[in-house]
This record gives C-alpha cells, sequence and structure tokens, in this order.
C-alpha cells in the first residue's frame, strides 16, 4: 500500500509540474559522464591494453509498447590487456587483437605474407660460402666479379674467402672483409643483404653469426645457374620473405642469485637439444612453462625446436611438421621411456625452463643448433624463449609454395603409388 502511495504521489507531482531538482540534477551528471564516456572510447589505447566503452541503441520495436523503442542499452566496458612477466621479462607482446564497435576481433598477425621493397638501393652484399667444396668455389667467382663490375656493389666475403679469391687473381683486391670477431658484432650495420652459397647448413652459419638484427638472406643451392637473374629480382625488389624465428636459450647455473644472472646467450635458428651424452643412464629433466610445471622428461632428452627447425631433429624424433611462418616452440622429447609422452607445440611467448633436479643420477648436455655443447649439472637450468630477431630469407614465390615444395622435394612427404582404377568399384546407388 505504502509503495502504491508513493508512486501516486509521484505521479500527481509529474503532472502538476512539479520537478525534483535533485533529479535534474542526476540527469545532468549522467549525461556529462556519458559524454566523457564517449570521448574515452575514441581514445581507447593504453600502454598494455585497449578499452572499450560504447553505448547502443535498441532499435528493435514493440507493437504492446511505445515505450520499449527509445530503450537504451550500455554494452559492459572492458579492457584486455597483455600480461608481462615484470619489466624484465622476456615475452614479447604483439598486438593481434582489435576491438571495433566493442567486439573483438583477431588482427593481421606476422604468419601473412611479408613482402620487402627497397627504399634505397642495396651497397652492400656479403657472400657466405660452403667450405671444402669446388663447385661452391667457382659460383663465388662468377658472382663476386658480376655483382662488383655489372652492380657496382660492395662485397664482403669471409677472411678464408678472400685469401681463396687471391689465389684465383690479383684483380679481386677490393674485396672486403674482416679481422676479428669484434668486426662481426658491427656487420648487421653495414651490409644490405647476405648471400649464402650452400646448403641448410650455410644459412644456420649466416644466422649464427648476428647476435641481434640480420639482413635478409638470399640462399642459392649448389645448383644454382641462374643466378643472375634472380639476384637482378632480389636488388630491383620487391621481393617474398619468410620471417624465421629463433630462440634465445641461456644457461643459468645453480650458484646464480636470480635467472637473469645467465652466462652469454645463444640464437639458435633450429633446435635446442638437452640430452644424456655418453651417459648411459635415462635424462631427468624438469620442464617448466612460464610458472607452471608441464612434465618430467625420462629418456634420451628433448628438443625445443622453432617451427622452421620441425622438419629437422624434431621431425625424425616424432614431431609435427610446421609451417616456418606460424610462431610457437616446439617440446618434443628424443625416446622417451613412456607410452604416452607425445609431443607438444607451445606459444610464442612463453619462456620454457629446464633444470637438471638434484636426484639426476647424471647430468645432461645441451647443444645449439647441433654446436657450442654446454654441461649441465644437477640445479643447473636453460631457460629459452623467443628471440626479438628473426632471420628474413628470400622466397622463390612465397612461404608457403617454398614450405609445401620443400618437403615434398627434401622429403618426399606423402609419397606412395597411386592406387589402379583397374579393379572393383562401388556400385552407382
Amino acid at each position: 500500500m505504502e509503495q502504491k502511495a508513493r508512486m501516486a504521489e509521484q505521479f500527481s507531482a509529474e503532472k502538476n509540474g512539479d520537478i525534483d531538482c535533485e533529479r535534474v540534477k542526476n540527469s545532468d551528471n549522467q549525461s556529462m559522464l556519458q559524454n566523457e564516456s564517449n570521448e574515452h572510447s575514441e581514445t581507447g589505447c593504453m600502454k598494455h591494453g585497449i578499452w572499450s566503452h560504447e553505448v547502443l541503441r535498441d532499435r528493435e520495436s514493440d507493437s504492446n509498447s511505445n515505450a520499449d523503442r527509445n530503450k537504451i542499452m550500455r554494452k559492459a566496458s572492458f579492457k584486455l590487456s597483455w600480461w608481462c612477466n615484470g619489466e624484465n621479462g622476456d615475452q614479447h607482446k604483439h598486438d593481434i587483437v582489435s576491438f571495433e564497435r566493442g567486439n573483438i576481433t583477431t588482427a593481421e598477425r606476422s604468419s601473412k605474407q611479408i613482402s620487402l621493397k627497397w627504399e634505397s638501393d642495396p651497397q652492400t652484399v656479403l657472400i657466405l660460402t660452403k667450405p671444402n667444396s669446388v663447385s661452391v668455389r667457382i659460383l663465388c667467382v662468377q658472382m663476386v666479379r658480376w655483382l662488383r663490375e655489372r652492380k657496382k656493389l660492395n662485397v664482403y666475403v669471409e677472411p678464408r674467402v678472400k685469401v681463396e679469391l687471391l689465389a684465383e687473381s690479383s684483380n679481386f683486391s677490393y674485396v672486403q672483409t674482416w679481422k676479428d670477431d669484434s668486426e662481426i658484432s658491427h656487420l648487421h650495420m653495414k651490409v644490405d643483404l647476405v648471400i649464402t652459397l650452400g646448403g641448410d647448413g650455410t644459412v644456420l652459419w649466416a644466422a649464427s653469426m648476428f647476435k641481434g638484427p640480420v639482413p635478409p638472406i638470399v640462399p642459392f643451392s649448389l645448383d644454382s645457374e641462374h643466378f643472375k637473374d634472380c639476384l637482378d629480382s632480389v636488388l630491383r625488389g620487391p621481393i617474398s620473405i619468410t620471417l624465421r624465428h629463433r630462440l634465445l636459450c641461456r644457461v643459468v647455473r645453480d650458484a646464480a642469485k636470480n635467472e637473469y644472472e645467465t652466462e652469454e646467450p645463444f640464437l639458435v635458428l633450429n633446435e635446442v637439444t638437452i640430452d644424456r651424452g655418453i651417459s648411459s643412464y635415462l635424462t631427468n629433466l624438469e620442464c617448466y612453462c612460464d610458472n607452471s610445471f608441464v612434465t618430467c622428461v625420462q629418456g634420451d632428452g628433448l628438443i625445443l625446436s622453432t617451427t622452421s627447425g620441425s622438419t629437422a631433429y624434431s621431425l625424425a624424433a616424432g614431431g609435427s611438421m610446421v609451417h616456418p611462418q606460424v610462431p610457437g616452440i616446439l617440446f618434443t622429447p628424443i625416446c622417451p621411456h613412456s607410452l604416452s609422452f607425445r609431443p607438444l607445440i607451445l606459444p610464442e611467448h612463453v619462456t620454457v625452463r629446464i633444470m637438471v633436479p638434484f636426484n639426476s643420477r647424471s647430468p645432461a648436455w645441451a647443444s645449439f643448433d647441433g654446436k657450442d655443447r654446454k654441461l649441465l649439472a644437477a640445479g643447473d637450468a636453460l631457460l629459452c624463449s623467443m628471440a626479438p630477431w628473426p632471420v628474413p630469407t628470400a622466397c622463390q614465390v612465397d612461404s608457403t609454395n617454398d614450405f609445401l615444395r620443400s618437403i615434398h622435394d627434401g622429403l618426399h612427404w606423402n609419397l606412395r603409388k597411386t592406387q589402379s582404377f583397374d579393379g572393383p568399384r562401388d556400385r552407382d546407388l
């Protein structure tokens, strides 16, 4: 009864033109807040996330009530942020989420085909060759002469190659090289393009020379005859490239005070392998993904691979073949002593920590792209995360076409004799 009386009293006040001043004040405040909210939604970007505000008007009409036509619906405001493990964390954020009219949509990712277009003409080229190969040496001589005489480019080679070129002819005195490792660390500021003459091992060697940013790499196989047309196209541009992700690996000793007190880091293009070495005991490894326990590996070892390395050692150990443009870390066991241990593919932003527990019967050994072996004693750990410096390699067609051609030609993927059509068939229904 009291509620009905209040409603009748309110209706009478509105009918007689009596207006509650407090209600008007609240209405004005709500209008100001709504304007501020709309202005805030236009800016919408923050350091670690994006706000989204929007007020939508419901345009659906109700035949039974005219008041529903002016009904206002307010979408809940939200904020998405990319969590990072402190200021010193090595998780690299990628803005792959966009917001339009308050809806979450995925934006363009780094896996989209990338095209390289020169804004200024290349001036300096670095040529890296496979050693102890007569055919590569002949191709190198022809390429250096053509790049210098026809394209007027500065040419860098390894010290070993310069000696070979000078032995061929004294006219190659214009070829430049370096004297020590300190000069190698500054090559990325001088070189516009890297050319490799050899196979995949030569590309690995080229990537290992650059501890930071890597210039575009143009790989040539041993049977490259028409290199002039190819290099003409590359130097003219644009060209399709594949960004091949690398792993940043750091060894943390048991005596270290924290995880940032590490030895010199390693950059790997294919994989880092943790194995038992010459020990006859099973490898015992505790594995963590960020702060979450993953599993304990008991077997011959473990492979942490990039997607570019998915067709190398990881494939031989039973891992999946993954397109090189897919960002991720492959987690592949080597001969695990378990029937249920299947390989994993982890997202690119995580940090994987492999630790040798104190109850392990033997130490472990880590190797980085097949070299630089490191002993991991009890209590030592290996941290692996995605490096911020990918390796850009030129494509013959595009990254997908090159990947499919490589697994067909190099690995004979799914190659089998086609079933004969001459035989029993299902009857037409």
